[in-house]
């Protein structure tokens, strides 16, 4: 995994000393996991660590800050559909741990750290960094979606695109960003009591930080919610082009209707059986039949599309 001292360490073994260090690892690590255990860290947080159905929170003991917040990541096998993942930050006198179940998100948080460290005075302002870093990456999803949609409504106007696979398409993406605003809203109580509970001479050096933060996620909220309007918009426009389409397949099929019912009367008539029908003997009597057809059916044709019924 990563250990930041001065700089960047990729470990497989993680040595933790009494030096201040900053670990990003995964959260079934055992050495990190025994490590806990013997500095007295609270029982039930560590099953919190390990659990992934463990909410947004924020926690204290005596010689700990425990804070859990979402990494949002794409589902490889489904597009527009988001899964949520926990990241476990714990903060010690001078430990900062950083710790998730995927190794792939670890990786990525730490190179992302890595990129935009500065020299620090506190672990708050690099776990505010870290935070900062989450938010940033749920932003690029919501900018992900939000040209999607854009393309999905392009697909609907221009009626090539598959029913199905749209439904599904709306389908996750609402769902997503559902999950999206629950996560951003969350994040954002969340971090704000954690900022409060900080020491007077930390929250005035975090303060403009922290409005930036909040900030952010106050767009993604917003965002999210502008998008899951925009996601009903879109399948209330894809079924009332589906119902004109409809209708107009049915004004098609009236039509017909309409230009062979009065043939149908016609040859009705003629296919009775009475011996002194009048035109039954007579030498055009067929050829007139087909001349009164000819001329009922065009009259109806030219009637339907003058009214542009067909």
């Amino acid at each position: 995994m990563f250990i930041f001292t001065d700089k960047l360490q990729q470990t497989e073994k993680i040595i933790i000393n009494n030096d201040r260090q900053i670990i990003f690892s995964t959260v079934d690590n055992k050495d990190i996991i025994n490590w806990l255990k013997t500095h007295s860290f609270p029982e039930s947080f560590i099953e919190d660590i390990q659990s992934e159905d463990q909410s947004i929170t924020y926690e204290e003991a005596d010689e700990f800050k425990f804070l859990v917040l979402k990494y949002i990541k794409f589902d490889e096998e489904e597009n527009l559909l988001y899964d949520d993942s926990n990241v476990v930050f714990i903060i010690t006198e001078n430990k900062l741990f950083i710790l998730a179940e995927e190794r792939d998100i670890i990786v990525e948080l730490a190179k992302k750290f890595a990129k935009r460290r500065h020299k620090y005075k506190n672990f708050e302002y690099l776990l505010y960094q870290i935070a900062d870093i989450l938010v940033d990456n749920t932003i690029l999803i919501i900018d992900v979606i939000d040209e999607a949609l854009e393309n999905l409504e392009d697909s609907i106007f221009h009626e090539n695109i598959e029913e199905d696979e749209l439904q599904k398409d709306i389908y996750y993406a609402r769902r997503t960003l559902n999950r999206i605003t629950k996560v951003s809203i969350h994040e954002k109580d969340v971090l704000n009591r954690m900022y409060h509970r900080f020491d007077s001479n930390i929250k005035e050096d975090l303060k403009y930080e922290f409005i930036d933060l909040n900030e952010h996620l106050k767009y993604l909220i917003d965002e999210s919610k502008t998008l899951l309007d925009r996601t009903g918009y879109l399948l209330n426009l894809h079924m009332g082009i589906l119902s004109t389409k409809m209708n107009k397949a049915m004004q098609r099929l009236a039509a017909i209707s309409l230009i062979f019912l009065p043939l149908t009367f016609v040859v009705g008539n003629y296919g009775m059986n009475f011996e002194y029908m009048p035109e039954l003997h007579w030498k055009y009597g067929y050829l007139m039949t087909w001349i009164v057809n000819i001329t009922i059916a065009g009259s109806i044709y030219w009637w339907l599309k003058k009214k542009k019924w067909i």
